[in-house]
């Protein structure tokens, strides 16, 4: 057996054992049911801080987003923007939900959203987006951590093995610990995480030579690109124009990351944050007081740099490694990866790119293999493990305990809590191992499903005129929308619909949201009731008492408006277009600033203006501080006499 297979195996026994440690703290802490499924609402800062932005960057992160910015250059590198629309999500809604939560006593979204839109129909669908997000989601993770395994053993391990493996150890920590042990393993899960992208960005520009060797090959692999966009810029440096109308069966010409793509694309990873689980992350917290923090400097600035810088460095040395073969045959790359496989692009399979670059230290450093490998895996488990967590509890309370025992008491939840994540797992399983072909395309649903409870959170915790109907119909809607606009939508059909997958190349979580708002509106407008108004006011007249922005600071809305809206059209939107030029001609390196193309500059210039705008949203303009008052728990006397309109 070779070295790096032991010390691969060594670290992740140890790695295992740390999460089965905090499985058994979390059991036997765990006397109520709040305290299985909110962790008591007890989450220290620096555990959600840490615990939450592992949550929000999956192994995908680790794993998929460098292998697409290797395949389609910086023009998808734009979608390391998720390091600040993942957790603009949580400021726009976080804060609010947590108030809610403690006020009325709420542990799930279900229970929120249906005690607020006084209506169980929404209670159901979003037990269903949970379910549509989390299986899916974790499957794709599971299969991941398989293929990790496979590759890194040289073919020890089956992939199967692998995916049955992980599942295994996830399951004994989750299904026994709850929210806190999956809170306390995602702390360190973080920092693997981090760390990883890191150390294995420093390990690809080492291996080409330095900086100045990854600017002169970037030259290079943009003097050898066949695939131009239709301004005639090489698409690993370009993105192709705002938007393309393009029909069924074409593919867009350049590249399908248009700016409109990009936009929406974003759209679909904001419902991370919006998707029920995180709802429940919310809840779990002693205060709001770890948020900003969480969204500002851990999630938009660390991760953000890291991922402009040594995830854009992975990509691009893997080119120079043995990754492009047009390189390798002209001479200007080295095949120090060992690569025998390229498609007719002349690449190989972007999925490998991560497994390649933990192998290259694998003869001078093996213990290096068994930790990288365990980042990996930490990373691919941190956001599964949340899902299974939550989505087990909405499973109970949302669906045995409100339907089935309304009378269930702390150990029978508990029960079936941990039954629920069983039947999570087992679900995840049984896509991975059947959906193998279409496992990236569910896992893209997932996040698309969970943007389609923006509706929802705006009633909820901004506009009380959103009514019940307006929003249960408009989710009903965007789910059927994202649906129709992916490939299982044509599956579904026969391939009969006309327009293929992601029409005029915007993301189906952008068309779920067209058809989603846009219903939730113009219902909401002709389902206005003045006893359902009331009820609704009595949440946000609350808000507004303990939350509401100071007089002297209202004058700055219009700022912070302008400022999103620059932010969403430049940076992540239909202008990003003119980021191609801004900086340099794409086809004169000699015109590049910094000597890098002009899209990064861009790219970079956009991030730290991103991070101001997110703490002007966040600290400035207050939606993700502590609130101006005590929020106090009702006691269930006082709520069913104040909420609900009964004398105790």
């Amino acid at each position: 057996m070779e070295a790096k297979v032991i010390w691969l195996f060594a670290f992740v026994l140890m790695y295992w054992s740390y999460c089965v440690f905090w499985g058994i703290k979390g059991a036997i802490q765990s006397r109520t049911a709040s305290d299985y499924m909110v962790a008591g609402r007890s989450i220290p800062l620096w555990v959600f801080v840490l615990a939450a932005t592992a949550t929000s960057f999956s192994g995908w992160t680790f794993v998929g987003h460098p292998g697409l910015i290797f395949r389609d250059g910086f023009q998808y590198a734009y979608a390391s923007f998720y390091t600040i629309t993942i957790p603009l999500t949580g400021v726009v809604f976080l804060k609010r939900q947590w108030m809610l939560g403690k006020r009325y006593g709420f542990v799930t979204p279900g229970e929120m959203l249906a005690e607020y839109f006084q209506g169980q129909g929404i209670r159901l669908l979003t037990v269903t987006v949970a379910l549509f997000f989390s299986i899916p989601y974790l499957g794709l993770q599971l299969r991941a951590s398989g293929f990790l395994f496979n590759v890194l053993t040289d073919g020890m391990l089956g992939v199967e093995v692998g995916m049955w493996m992980l599942s295994i150890v996830v399951f004994i920590y989750v299904a026994s610990g709850g929210m806190k042990a999956v809170a306390y393993v995602d702390t360190m899960q973080c920092l693997l995480l981090a760390g990883g992208i890191v150390v294995l960005g420093i390990i690809g520009i080492n291996q080409i030579g330095g900086i100045d060797a990854l600017k002169e090959g970037i030259v290079n692999l943009v003097a050898s690109d066949k695939n131009r966009t239709p301004d005639g810029y090489s698409h690993y440096i370009a993105i192709p124009g705002m938007i393309q109308f393009i029909g069924t069966g074409t593919k867009a010409a350049g590249g399908a990351w248009t700016g409109m793509m990009v936009l929406t694309y974003m759209f679909a990873l904001m419902g991370i944050q919006s998707a029920p689980a995180f709802t429940m992350w919310g809840f779990g917290n002693k205060t709001p007081e770890p948020f900003a923090p969480q969204q500002v400097w851990a999630s938009s600035f660390c991760i953000g740099f890291i991922l402009f810088f040594f995830t854009a460095a992975q990509a691009f040395a893997a080119h120079l490694l043995g990754g492009n073969k047009v390189l390798l045959e002209a001479g200007l790359a080295t095949n120090v990866m060992e690569i025998n496989q390229w498609n007719a692009a002349g690449l190989f399979n972007q999925g490998g790119l991560v497994p390649h670059l933990i192998n290259l230290v694998g003869p001078t450093a093996p213990w290096l293999v068994g930790l990288l490998a365990v980042c990996a895996l930490a990373a691919m488990q941190s956001t599964g493990a949340a899902y299974m967590s939550t989505a087990g509890s909405m499973l109970t309370r949302d669906l045995y305990k409100h339907y089935i025992n309304p009378d269930a008491g702390h150990s029978t939840q508990i029960l079936f809590g941990r039954l629920g994540v069983a039947f999570i797992v087992g679900g995840a399983l049984v896509v991975a191992t059947v959906a193998t072909d279409a496992l990236v395309l569910l896992g893209g649903l997932a996040v698309a499903y969970g943007f389609q409870m923006w509706p929802a959170l705006l009633g909820v915790c901004w506009f009380p005129w959103l009514t019940r109907q307006g929003v249960t119909w408009g989710l009903f809607f965007g789910i059927i929308a994202v649906t129709l606009t992916e490939t299982i939508g044509q599956q579904i059909t026969g391939g009969a619909l006309p327009w293929g997958r992601w029409p005029w190349t915007m993301h189906s979580a952008g068309w779920g949201i067209y058809f989603n708002l846009g219903a939730a509106i113009i219902i909401s407008a002709m389902t206005q009731n003045s006893d359902a108004t009331a009820h609704r006011m009595k949440y946000h007249n609350f808000l507004q008492e303990h939350a509401g922005l100071p007089e002297e600071k209202k004058g700055l809305v219009p700022v912070a408006w302008i400022i999103v809206l620059l932010f969403f059209f430049f940076g992540i939107g239909p202008g990003a277009v003119i980021g191609n030029t801004f900086f340099g001609d794409p086809n004169d390196s000699t015109t590049w600033a910094f000597g890098i193309p002009s899209i990064w500059t861009w790219q970079i210039v956009w991030w730290v203006f991103g991070v101001f705008m997110m703490w002007f949203i966040a600290y400035k303009m207050e939606l993700s501080i502590l609130p101006h008052k005590e929020v106090e728990a009702l006691t269930e006397d006082i709520w069913e006499e104040k909420i609900l309109g009964k004398k105790p």
